[in-house]
C-alpha cells in the first residue's frame, strides 16, 4: 500500500503546527487547511471547514488519504456565547467526514478533549468506559463530545476509518493560554494565592507527546482486528460467557508487562528476594554480587498481569465491550476513542510552581517577593468569588476572568488510565512533565523578548 498523503486541519494552531512537523521531519507529504496561514514550508488551502465544499476542493486539491482534524476554537471563550463553539466544532466535523467521504478519504485522526468525560467531580484513574456527563460543565467540553460521537460513528461508512484521541492538559513550545494565563498571574504577583489544598492529582501532556500520538493513529487506523468482529460470527454472543475467547493476537496485546512511565521521577525498584541492595550485613550472602548486579541493571518485563473483572482490559471487560460494540474490537485503532497523557500526573499547584519557578531565573528582581507563604483559599471560598465574579462580568458586559468553571478545574482530580493507549497504539510519552515546562518556558522567553 502506497504512503498516506496527510492533512491537517487546523495545522496552523497549536497542536496542528506540532503534527506537522513531525509529519514534515519523517517525510510525509503534507499539507493544512486553515482560516489563517502562520507558516509557509507546506501546501496551504484557506477554508471554512462548516463548508463541506470548500473542505472537499481542498482534499482533491491536495490528493488526501488521511485527515488529521485538529481544528476548535480555543476552550477560554465567552461562557454566553457557545454558537461558536457548535458551528465549528460540531458542524465543522460533521462538514469534514462528509467532504472525506465525498473524496474518498480512508482516515479521519480527531482530535478530541480529556475534558469530554468531566463534570466538576473527582476523575481518578478513570478509562475509556466513562460517560459523558449529563449535564455537561461548558459548551466547549460539550461540543467536543459531540463532535467525537459523530466521527466514531461515521468509521466504516463510505469506506472511512476513524479514531478519537482524548490529550488532557496540552502544554509546551506555541502554547498561549496555559503560559500565558499562568505568567499573568506571576505578572500580577498573584503567586502567593492558591485555591484548594493541591491535594488533587491533575494529567498534563507535552505537545510534542500528543502530535506523536496522533501520527501513531494515523498510522495503526488500517490495522485489522487482532480477531473477528461479533458481527462476522454466525451468531452474536448475547453474555459475556458466550463470547469466544481472546485470540493468541489479543492475548498477546494484553498480557505482558508495561514498564513503568518514569521519564520525570527517575527509575524506582521495588527490592525483591532476587534483586535489591544489601544494606550492612556482618556476612554477606553468597550470592550478594548477584543480587546487587540485579538491582542495578534494567527492570525485568516479566511481572505477571494481576487483571480483576472491573479492569478497563480484563478478558470479561474486553467480552462486555465486543457484545456493546459488535461491529468493533475494542483492541483495534479503528472507531475507538483514547486518553492520551504524560502518564505522570502532579498537584495541580506543583505544576504552576514549576513554572513560575522558570521564571525566575528570567525575572530574578521578582523571585524574592514569591518567598513569602502561600495563602489558600478553601475551594467554597473560591466558587463563592467565582460567582461574583461572573455576576459583575454580567453586569459589566465584561467576560470574567475568574470563574466557577476555574475553581473546579483546579480543585478535582483528574488523571486518566493510558493502558489502551500504550497497548493498542503503541503510545509512550517521550517528553516528561519537568523538561515539558522547560521546553515551554524556553520558547515564551524568545518570544516575549521579540516584544519588547
Amino acid at each position: 500500500m502506497s504512503p498516506d498523503i496527510y492533512c491537517v486541519i487546523g495545522g496552523s494552531g497549536f497542536v496542528g503546527r506540532h503534527i506537522v512537523q513531525q509529519l514534515v521531519d519523517r517525510g510525509d507529504i503534507v499539507s493544512v487547511i486553515d482560516i489563517v496561514q502562520r507558516y509557509h514550508d507546506v501546501p496551504f488551502y484557506p477554508a471554512d471547514i462548516t463548508d463541506q465544499a470548500q473542505v472537499a476542493a481542498a482534499l482533491k486539491s491536495s490528493d488526501t488519504t488521511c485527515i488529521i482534524h485538529t481544528a476548535s476554537p480555543p476552550a477560554a471563550l465567552k461562557l454566553e456565547d457557545p454558537d461558536l463553539y457548535w458551528r465549528v466544532n460540531v458542524g465543522g466535523t460533521k462538514a469534514i467526514i462528509a467532504a472525506a467521504v465525498e473524496t474518498g478519504v480512508r482516515k479521519l485522526v480527531f482530535t478530541s478533549s480529556a475534558g469530554v468525560v468531566f463534570n466538576g467531580a473527582d476523575l481518578i484513574d478513570v478509562d475509556e468506559r466513562t460517560p459523558f456527563p449529563k449535564k455537561p460543565m461548558d459548551a466547549y467540553t460539550e461540543s467536543k463530545a459531540k463532535a467525537e460521537e459523530a466521527v466514531l460513528e461515521a468509521n466504516g461508512k463510505g469506506g472511512l476509518l476513524t479514531v478519537a484521541l482524548r490529550p488532557a492538559g496540552i502544554f509546551g513550545p506555541g502554547d498561549r493560554q496555559v503560559m500565558a494565563g499562568l505568567y499573568q498571574v506571576y505578572e500580577r504577583g498573584q503567586t502567593n494565592f492558591q485555591i484548594g489544598d493541591n491535594n488533587n492529582l491533575f494529567d498534563w501532556t507535552y505537545v510534542g507527546n500528543v502530535a506523536a500520538a496522533h501520527l501513531l493513529a494515523a498510522d495503526r487506523l488500517d490495522d485489522p482486528p487482532p480477531a473477528p468482529v461479533l458481527n462476522d460470527l454466525p451468531e452474536i454472543p448475547k453474555t459475556p460467557e458466550e463470547v469466544p475467547p481472546l485470540t493468541k493476537k489479543e492475548d498477546e496485546l494484553i498480557h505482558f508487562a508495561l514498564p513503568d512511565i518514569n521519564i520525570t521521577t527517575g527509575v524506582r525498584r521495588i527490592p525483591t528476594s532476587e534483586a535489591r541492595p544489601l544494606g550492612p550485613c556482618i556476612v554477606p550472602p553468597p550470592n550478594a554480587d548477584a543480587l546487587v548486579a540485579a538491582f542495578s541493571g534494567p527492570a525485568p518485563q516479566t511481572r505477571p498481569i494481576m487483571r480483576t473483572r472491573f479492569d478497563p482490559l480484563s478478558d470479561y471487560t474486553i467480552a462486555r465491550t465486543k457484545i456493546h460494540a459488535p461491529g468493533t474490537s475494542p483492541l483495534q485503532v479503528a472507531g475507538q476513542a483514547f486518553f492520551i497523557t504524560n502518564g505522570e500526573p502532579c498537584y495541580f499547584w506543583d505544576f504552576a510552581r514549576l513554572l513560575w519557578r522558570h521564571l525566575d531565573e528570567i525575572f530574578p528582581e521578582k523571585a524574592a517577593a514569591r518567598k513569602r507563604g502561600v495563602w489558600q483559599l478553601p475551594k467554597q471560598v473560591g466558587m463563592l468569588a467565582a460567582e461574583g465574579a461572573e455576576w459583575w462580568g454580567w453586569l459589566t458586559g465584561k467576560d470574567p476572568t475568574f470563574t466557577k468553571f476555574k475553581v473546579s478545574f483546579s480543585c478535582a482530580n483528574r488523571w486518566y488510565n493510558i493502558e489502551k493507549a500504550r497497548r493498542v497504539l503503541g503510545y509512550e510519552p517521550k517528553v516528561g512533565v519537568e523538561e515539558g515546562v522547560r521546553l515551554m518556558v524556553e520558547w515564551w522567553k524568545t518570544e516575549h523578548l521579540k516584544t519588547r
